[in-house]
């Protein structure tokens, strides 16, 4: 059973504040995730805090998925941790940093550390769509922030 990471950075010509107040409202994932993903939030779309559980659904590849994320820890405007409790992951575990800079700006990043399970079949799974597929949905992720903070 491998363990993978997926680390990405991005600074936003916002303050830490208002970026922060962006991803803290789930309803946001719908506007930073693929169209391709057919991404659906399920459950009423309150603010998160530590406890808070969101239901959602999506296509990978076309196949539907039904996803579940427990928020773990919730620290306003500094960073927040959401971890898959019911979906295609044997572990996905995804945290969320901000960091003001010296210019006012915001450091953002996300590291995912995630695995798959299936043993050998989930090696090449990984190998053949999961890591193309996951850095697909990070760089659409990425233009999108682009665009709507750099308005």
């Amino acid at each position: 059973m491998r363990e993978y990471i997926l680390e990405r950075t991005q600074i936003i010509p916002q303050s830490r504040e208002t970026v922060f107040g962006f991803f803290s409202d789930p309803r946001n994932l719908e506007l930073i995730t693929p169209p391709w993903l057919h991404f659906k939030i399920l459950t009423n779309p309150l603010p998160q805090g530590a406890g808070s559980i969101f239901d959602y659904t999506l296509r990978v590849r076309g196949i539907p998925i039904r996803w579940r994320t427990l928020i773990e820890e919730f620290v306003t405007n500094e960073y927040f941790i959401d971890r898959q409790i019911r979906g295609p992951y044997q572990l996905w575990h995804h945290t969320h940093t901000f960091k003001t800079l010296p210019d006012g700006s915001t450091e953002m990043k996300d590291r995912v550390r995630y695995i798959i399970g299936w043993g050998f079949l989930g090696t090449l799974a990984h190998a053949l769509w999961v890591q193309r597929d996951l850095q697909a949905i990070f760089d659409y992720r990425y233009q999108v922030i682009e665009t709507h903070f750099r308005r």
